[in-house]
């Protein structure tokens, strides 16, 4: 692995072997989540712990089921990018819910599937 990425390594035969099919990437970024079955689908705000193509893992502070489908929304910065800003939408399946406390706030983190995604690019800045 390079810096900048996480990856599982389970135990086969002796040896740690990766079993993500996608690379994933260490960013911590803000993140909007809303799931559509709600009523009232209120926004909530977590942030990104890493991110790939096929999954992401976020913590909030409020509870989500395993199983529950998401509408996520963020934003990749110039900075990352190299050019500019990159909203990306997704659609996706929560498979995983962890609770435990940080700094004496109770915080959940969350790894969901993406099912689908839309990357939609800003407008370039001036240089």
């Amino acid at each position: 692995m390079t810096a900048g990425e996480s990856g599982a390594l389970p135990w086969v035969g002796g040896l740690m072997t990766e079993r993500r099919a996608a690379r994933r990437y260490d960013l911590s970024l803000p993140i909007i989540i809303r799931v559509p079955v709600e009523r009232e689908p209120a926004a909530k705000n977590g942030r990104t712990r890493d991110i790939s193509t096929r999954g992401v893992y976020f913590t909030l502070d409020q509870d989500v089921d395993a199983g529950t489908e998401l509408d996520l929304t963020l934003t990749l910065p110039s900075e990352i990018t190299r050019g500019t800003d990159v909203f990306v939408r997704a659609q996706g399946r929560v498979i995983r819910v962890d609770h435990h406390a940080d700094d004496g706030a109770k915080l959940v983190g969350v790894a969901a599937v993406i099912e689908r995604y839309d990357i939609i690019r800003g407008e370039q800045s001036p240089s």
